[in-house]
């Protein structure tokens, strides 16, 4: 005679857990070309720090194995836009054959709204040493006057 169990969401919740543990552990999506190799099936997006000082914005990003030739910055319509490419190592470079790629490669867009007090014709932007660092100055403060008017 088959026995009841009782049912126990916990359980279940473990059970789901280890079935899709495997599925998480291979994001970014690989794509198997062969038995020796996989490469990466997704662009990247490099990591971004933005900051303030009392003159400026500063927007750093770290982009390794990037040439600056590479690299785009522009503003449009007060939005800040930072795009390129990293482009994939041949699998097989200088007499080495590559057996696990795991860093990203691909082009990459990064965009941003500028506050109401950035410049967007005071804008530089430097690269050196794969990180590339773009100054946003801010606008002139407008410092309230007072204007005596004579009543004729």
């Amino acid at each position: 005679m088959p026995s009841l169990l009782r049912w126990d969401p916990v359980r279940e919740l473990e059970d789901l857990g280890r079935r899709l543990s495997p599925v998480f552990a291979r994001v970014p999506q690989e794509v198997r070309t062969d038995e020796r190799q996989a490469l990466t099936a997704v662009d990247w997006a490099p990591v971004v720090d933005i900051s303030e000082d009392a003159e400026s914005y500063n927007v750093t990003v770290e982009l390794p194995e990037v040439r600056k030739e590479e690299v785009k910055v522009s503003i449009e319509n007060g939005i800040l836009a930072i795009s390129g490419e990293r482009k994939k190592i041949s699998e097989e470079k200088n007499g080495k054959r590559y057996h696990r790629i795991e860093r990203l490669y691909g082009s990459f867009l990064r965009s941003f709204s500028l506050p109401d007090d950035a410049d967007p014709q005071r804008v530089t932007a430097t690269m050196k040493d794969g990180v590339l660092n773009v100054r946003i100055e801010k606008l002139a403060e407008t410092k309230p006057r007072s204007v005596e008017i004579e009543v004729g």
